[in-house]
């Protein structure tokens, strides 16, 4: 403990001895002095900068979900009740899952179980899909299709839809996009037309927008509640998350 308390004191010492107010308190003596103390306690004691990394990612991983949060109520309806995204599972729900997707992301091919499993299981649930596409150009061909279906096709439908396609192995290009919405009745001519207008690309537009402001770079990402995560979430997981907001109004009680 001693030692970290010189560390630190020669630490803050060796910061203000490049400042205006301690430049002429300290000679470079001094300086060299402050210097090799700390330079031996880091030789001696490396676990400090370990200690230190880890320190500042906890503290970088709090600052981040404090971000999160405060767009997530600065956007709350917008991520919950936009006309510009498909609901499945229970419309009106007392719970609401919103996952941001790609349909060429591995791990939202992996979490489709979890969501399927939880709203065969929660008939009060609310899921909310939103199409991310960051996973190049084809991604992106495949979201125009999937919103273009989302705009004819009825909750149930549309979850046949989604379920298929994001459940294809492998690569999912405008093919296997137009082959899902065709396999569950889609009108093909009004696919083609929509997934190319104004509002499709509004819509992409608008989750683009919101997962900008959500610090969202990858798929899967969630949010539920005021809380925004990134990345592949466990069934026991979500379902927690999603019962301790009927139990408590938030995610951990």
């Amino acid at each position: 403990m001693r030692f970290f308390i010189l560390l630190a004191a020669g630490a803050l010492l060796a910061i203000g001895a490049t400042t205006p107010l301690f430049a002429n308190e300290l000679s470079g003596q001094q300086r060299s002095e402050i210097e090799k103390v700390v330079h031996d306690y880091l030789i001696s004691n490396p676990e400090v900068i370990k200690d230190a990394i880890d320190e500042l990612g906890k503290r970088e991983k709090v600052a981040e979900a404090a971000t999160r949060e405060k767009a997530v109520s600065q956007h709350g309806d917008k991520i919950v009740n936009s006309p510009n995204q498909a609901v499945v599972g229970n419309p009106n729900g007392d719970v609401t899952l919103v996952e941001f997707f790609d349909y060429n992301c591995g791990y939202c091919k992996q979490s489709l179980n979890s969501v399927a499993k939880l709203i065969d299981a929660d008939p009060k649930l609310r899921v909310v899909l939103k199409d991310f596409p960051v996973l190049g150009p084809e991604s992106v061909e495949v979201a125009q299709i999937a919103t273009a279906a989302r705009m004819q096709l009825d909750s149930q439908k549309f979850w046949d839809f989604h379920r298929k396609l994001l459940s294809t192995r492998g690569h999912v290009g405008k093919q296997q996009a137009l082959a899902a919405a065709k396999e569950v009745g889609a009108d093909m001519a009004r696919i083609e037309k929509d997934m190319s207008s104004a509002e499709t690309k509004a819509a992409l537009k608008e989750v683009a927008s919101l997962a900008d402001e959500l610090r969202f770079d990858g798929t899967p990402a969630w949010v539920i509640g005021k809380e925004a995560i990134i990345g592949g979430v466990p069934y026991a997981q979500l379902k927690a998350k999603i019962d301790n907001m009927r139990k408590c109004g938030k995610t951990a009680c």
